[in-house]
């Protein structure tokens, strides 16, 4: 479990935002699911609003504006963006934009790994990126479901340095991923595990007090299981959607796991 005021290294996730059609819809969810704190965000940035939990930051909030656009978008710390966009052109990924300059924030990059998986890295300035972590209200853990697993491994690697281990209970194609050989694990990346017929895809898990709970709230709230509630050796996890479709894990991790 992390909290800080550090900019969080290269290669780390750092960040996650939300993008959304409806945002008042999209604030209204996540503050009642997940006790977010969201006020509008400023017109000069699009609109795009601050979460806060425990009076940290947590995520984004970014209207799309595209009724096609809801997705949840992992940023990975940067220690330079011109380099790192350089770095995803050079093996076989695609920029979605320019390098975008954000205030006196930071700077932005989203792309797309070669297998087509949605993507950001964030070089920080003003914003260091989330100041929670691992946390009951916070991103707790994040993966990669792709159709090419060992290339994804190869891109990602040629990126952001990682080194990878396997998790046996977890299947040959499933690796954690750290930033350095015996470092902490970061995040997964492994096949479709079960989604065939998806493309590939980050996976945001969002901790929470209970998973089923999280499940039935979801529903009243106007979103969707994709998953319900399910054990495993990490905690019980559900997939489920915002009311605007946007894709999302929760996890809720057993007491004697927490520290």
């Amino acid at each position: 479990m992390t909290r800080t005021t550090d900019i969080w290294p290269h290669g780390a996730p750092a960040w996650v935002h939300v993008s959304t059609p409806d945002d008042a819809a999209t604030r209204s969810f996540y503050s009642a699911l997940l006790g977010w704190q969201i006020s509008p965000g400023a017109p000069e940035f699009g609109g795009y609003a601050m979460a806060t939990f425990a009076d940290a930051l947590v995520a984004g909030v970014s209207p799309s504006g595209d009724d096609n656009l809801a997705a949840w978008t992992l940023f990975f710390g940067s220690n330079n963006a011109d380099e790192t966009a350089a770095l995803i052109a050079e093996h076989g990924g695609t920029l979605l934009s320019p390098v975008l300059d954000i205030g006196d924030a930071g700077r932005m990059i989203v792309a797309t790994d070669p297998h087509g998986a949605m993507f950001g890295a964030w070089e920080a300035n003003q914003l260091n990126g989330f100041g929670l972590h691992g946390e009951v209200g916070a991103l707790s853990w994040n993966d990669l479901r792709s159709s090419a697993p060992d290339e994804a491994r190869a891109f990602y690697a040629s990126v952001f340095g990682y080194h990878y281990q396997p998790i046996e209970m977890a299947g040959p194609d499933y690796t954690t991923f750290s930033l350095t050989h015996d470092g902490a694990p970061q995040g997964g990346i492994g096949g479709m595990m079960g989604m065939d017929g998806y493309p590939s895809h980050w996976i945001v898990y969002l901790a929470v007090p209970d998973a089923d709970e999280a499940v039935v709230q979801t529903q009243a709230l106007g979103g969707q299981v994709i998953s319900p509630g399910f054990d495993t050796p990490y905690g019980r996890m559900a997939a489920l959607t915002d009311p605007t479709g946007a894709s999302f894990w929760v996890l809720s991790t057993p007491p004697e796991q927490q520290s």
